[in-house]
């Protein structure tokens, strides 16, 4: 079930889940022109346990975090490309800013996040720890972005014809 579910199908596949002692791992981002930045953050994440759930920022979410000219690629094809990725076990798209409702409502047990983000600044983090889950952040492939990806673009075709 890789297609972007309903946070209602999704609570239901995951008490299912629950039942049967899998441990439910979530992050969650913009996943803007996917790189190998991405599957790996992805692979690690997923190794965190059982269940890969990922909180995929809407066109909107990302317009108000990223700015207007964000994202590049839209929503339903930055859901189709994570959903084609081996680790990805559910994807579930949110339209605020943080993914704070979301972590409340799923209650993860690990809350993986770019080492990059203090624990401590990690939204969600009091709500997994309350509910016994544990935080863990991930290193990143050094030099991987989607901006430095559209920054690269730009020094190599700025100003020529397509």
């Amino acid at each position: 079930m890789k297609n972007p579910v309903s946070l209602k199908k999704l609570l239901i596949e995951l008490a299912r889940l629950r039942k049967k002692r899998k441990k439910i791992v979530f992050t969650n981002g913009c996943f803007d022109i996917i790189h190998a930045g991405h599957v790996r953050y992805l692979n690690k994440a997923k190794s965190l346990g059982d269940v890969l759930v990922v909180g995929l920022n809407s066109d909107s979410s990302v317009r108000e975090i990223k700015g207007g000219r964000r994202p590049i690629c839209a929503q339903n094809e930055r859901a189709e490309v994570l959903g084609a990725l081996k680790p990805v076990d559910f994807i579930v798209v949110f339209n605020e800013p943080t993914p704070l409702k979301l972590i409340e409502a799923i209650k993860p047990d690990v809350l993986a996040k770019g080492a990059d983000w203090a624990a401590r600044d990690i939204v969600g983090n009091a709500v997994v720890r309350k509910n016994n889950g544990k935080i863990r952040r991930i290193t990143l492939a050094k030099g991987r972005s989607t901006t430095n990806i559209i920054r690269r673009v730009l020094e190599l075709h700025a100003g020529k014809g397509s």
